[in-house]
């Protein structure tokens, strides 16, 4: 990595959990200089406007929990267990101090004003889904699921329960209805158990 790449990186570390927490328009590039202990010229001298850094900022985060969640399944030891790992990441981190999920924050913000973040965000939705969607399908290959189960429907509505639910939840400082949720899915897993 050569100095110019290492100082991006930086900057986008140190921004994206500012941007998560306060938006892509409710950060400033003072925001982000603050939290560099750069210079504007040094952030400008690597970025070519805000919007970059944002778009940056938000691979970036969705790197990041992806590969928490990685982590969090590589435990387990059938398709099960890896759903399991994917609820538990989820309930564990609906009110961590990471101010909320990605997806979900710079989706909201950009949905009818910045074209170039809703598509990443949709292309991590659509991704996020098929993760759901392949252990679905490994589990009825593996005989662990019944072959009624839907796996792309169940993909969908597991993915737009638990964001339902991390928004929810961090309105509410509480995981009680993450907490629900995360029952109702893994009751629906049960049912469809061998």
């Amino acid at each position: 990595m050569t100095k110019a790449e290492r100082t991006r990186h930086f900057i986008v570390e140190k921004a994206a959990p500012i941007i998560n927490k306060k938006g892509m328009a409710g950060t400033s590039i003072n925001d982000i200089v603050e939290a560099t202990s750069l210079t504007k010229g040094s952030v400008y001298g690597n970025f070519e406007s805000k919007d970059e850094i944002c778009l940056e900022a938000f691979d970036y985060l969705v790197k990041r929990v992806g590969a928490d969640m990685s982590q969090a399944m590589s435990r387990a030891t059938n398709n099960r267990g890896k759903l399991e790992a994917i609820f538990g990441y989820y309930l564990n981190n609906v009110t961590a101090d990471n101010y909320g999920c990605p997806l979900l924050n710079f989706g909201t913000e950009a949905d009818d004003t910045n074209p170039a973040v809703k598509i990443k965000v949709n292309k991590a939705i659509l991704h996020t889904q098929g993760t759901f969607a392949k252990i679905i399908r490994a589990g009825i290959e593996a005989g662990e699921f019944k072959e009624t189960l839907d796996a792309d429907a169940f993909a969908i509505k597991a993915f737009a329960m638990i964001e339902g639910g991390m928004w929810i939840s961090r309105v509410q400082g509480s995981p009680k209805q993450m907490q629900l949720i995360i029952d109702l899915l893994r009751q629906e897993i049960n049912d469809y158990c061998q």
